[in-house]
């Protein structure tokens, strides 16, 4: 147990200290703001010092005049500073807010940044909600935090100290008395703070957890409906809020007993002062104004372990956040391209040549074992299997999604190991069974990240995939904004993915499961379609309709990581092997 705290303890100071080495970059801003808020600590400070001249003259008055000169004067300066530090404090307001927008705009930046350089490997261990609570909810925990943390420790610093050498310079015994009454406040605060980070840390954990189940359930609504799991996705949703409500009850509630505990110790403060005072008072040691001046010590020594107890709470949330963010900024990237070479998709030949492959996804399990495989120019290649044969696997190799383990990938007998990703990402065009289709226009989505393409190019391409007819209904026709009240089923999502692919001039295709979300009519149109796609392309098919990869000019036939089998359709009938097993148990399965 000992070990633990000191372990939250030490993660503690670490996530805060990478925190404020972040926030370095806006020194020449934050500078400024503090040294304004201490201004302003300085000006309350003064306050209670001319408060006391200004009893002391009216009380000196009532016994023979008051001296209404001396009184205005004072009321007057008073005035003067107050409004300055009103201004003042404006301005560190405004200053402050800068930084901390500037900060998490930053953060949210880097983020987005990060998520472009993480391997695949990340996202497959990672809920897509969690990565979201980190740019949201996260960051905005650690620009808020900064926002009422930095100056206020600042503020609150500079009035504890003052108005602590302020009361012994008025009186020592007075001040004696209110540091005596307020000690308890010191301990209690520390045993707090050591109580409350674990569930700060467990809040922020299970945000991230509830933010990943929510994304996960809404992305799969259909399914669960479909098999009436809207109770196991509630129960599952139940567990997780009551447990972010127990740590976010315990974590609030331990933070919230800060401000009446100083409150409290002020207000005994108060008592303190009045007692000892009157009785300096009766015996002559002090006069009326130093009660008075006190009573605004009192406040001005005692709120500020009020608000620094409140910015170490705040700073228990933020270390929380701040360790999530940085954990993440600090996850392993992809590896660095040792890049020599640059192959130009308009003078590539087009050869590919799998080199004796070995991979898996975790090193204690190959999905790939010594898989070797030739691809001619030109020609289109079909690889089948079952599932979980390592068909995916081999594009994404290709792609160089993941970095091979064993063996090599040769295009045009150069090693994709000297190739950047960019380079080889620019060779190639994929059609997944995943379709993406953004928020926009019919025509921008087909042109996605190419300029060069005519809004008659697009109109030709929709024609050639069958998709033509179906977006001239629409009310806009290929203007139309897809969004909830403009949207298109799965089969027209994956239409109008081929039909961007049909535009993009590059001399590699990828079709994966390209036709798993179209009806047989559409499939014909889309195969005359990806018959014209293909040509003059090495291409390179994943099918389990292997009706659909009959004129392939070699199909690679996969079976836990290795091919066992390899020729043309015909061919691979003859042999009576795996190949004809999986195509003749198509037609028993529809018997």
């Amino acid at each position: 147990m000992h070990n633990r705290t000191i372990e939250k303890d030490i993660n503690f100071k670490e996530n805060i200290s990478k925190l404020f080495n972040y926030i370095k970059k806006y020194l020449y801003l934050i500078i400024p703001a503090v040294i304004l808020a201490f201004i302003c600590s300085v000006i309350s400070i003064i306050g209670p010092d001319k408060l006391k001249d200004m009893t002391d003259t009216i009380t000196e008055g009532i016994m023979t005049g008051i001296d209404l000169n001396k009184v205005k004067s004072i009321g007057i300066f008073l005035i003067i500073i107050y409004v300055i530090g009103a201004v003042f404090g404006y301005i560190q307001g405004f200053i402050m807010s800068t930084v901390t927008n500037r900060c998490a705009k930053g953060l949210r930046s880097e983020i987005g940044e990060k998520i472009n350089r993480l391997p695949l490997r990340y996202f497959d261990k990672t809920a897509f909600g969690d990565v979201l609570s980190r740019v949201t909810n996260d960051v905005d925990t650690i620009a808020m935090t900064l926002n009422q943390t930095i100056t206020t420790l600042v503020t609150s610093s500079t009035l504890f100290i003052g108005s602590l050498f302020m009361m012994f310079k008025t009186n020592y015994i007075m001040a004696i008395t209110a540091i005596l009454s307020s000690l308890i406040g010191f301990a209690f605060m520390g045993l707090i703070l050591s109580k409350s980070q674990k569930y700060f840390n467990e809040q922020q954990e299970q945000l991230g957890n509830l933010n990943g189940h929510i994304e996960e359930i809404y992305a799969g609504q259909t399914v669960v409906k479909l098999y009436n799991a809207m109770d196991d996705a509630s129960n599952k949703f139940d567990s997780i809020n009551e447990k972010l409500y127990v740590s976010n009850r315990k974590s609030q509630f331990l933070s919230g007993l800060m401000p009446p505990l100083m409150g409290f110790i002020g207000n005994f403060g108060y008592v303190a002062v009045c007692v000892v005072g009157s009785i300096l008072v009766i015996n002559g040691n002090i006069t009326f104004g130093v009660i008075v001046a006190f009573m605004i010590y009192i406040r001005l020594f005692s709120n500020p372990l009020s608000q620094i107890a409140q910015v170490f709470s705040t700073l228990q949330s933020a270390a929380a956040a701040s360790g999530r963010v940085f954990a993440f900024l600090g996850e392993e990237e992809m590896s660095k391209e040792d890049v020599k070479k640059v192959l130009n998709k308009d003078k590539i030949k087009g050869d590919i040549e799998f080199n004796n492959i070995s991979f898996g996804y975790d090193d204690d399990k190959l999905v790939i074992k010594k898989f070797s495989a030739y691809a001619k120019a030109g020609s289109k290649i079909a690889i089948v299997g079952p599932t979980g044969a390592g068909k995916t696997t081999m594009v994404n190799l290709l792609m160089k999604f993941y970095d091979i383990k064993d063996g090599d990938i040769l295009i045009d007998g150069i090693s994709i190991k000297e190739l950047s990703r960019e380079n080889i990402h620019d060779l190639f065009t994929m059609v997944l069974q995943d379709t993406w289709v953004f928020t926009g226009t019919i025509n921008d989505n087909v042109k996605y990240n190419n300029k060069k393409i005519s809004d008659s190019d697009v109109e030709k391409a929709c024609k050639a995939v069958g998709l033509d007819h179906f977006i001239k209904t629409l009310s806009k026709g290929y203007n139309t904004e897809l969004n909830e009240t403009e949207s298109l089923s799965s089969g027209q999502k994956q239409l109008l993915t081929i039909a961007r692919a049909y535009l993009s001039d590059k001399p590699f295709l990828i079709l994966d499961e390209a036709t798993s979300s179209v009806d047989t009519r559409t499939e014909e149109l889309v195969q005359k379609a990806m018959d014209k796609l293909t040509k003059g392309r090495t291409s390179f098919i994943i099918a389990h309709r292997l009706s659909t990869i009959k004129n392939a000019d070699l199909i690679l036939v996969m079976k836990e990581g290795n091919i066992v089998e390899q020729g043309n359709h015909e061919e691979l009938l003859k042999k009576k092997g795996f190949y004809a097993e999986l195509y003749n148990s198509q037609f028993e399965t529809l018997e």
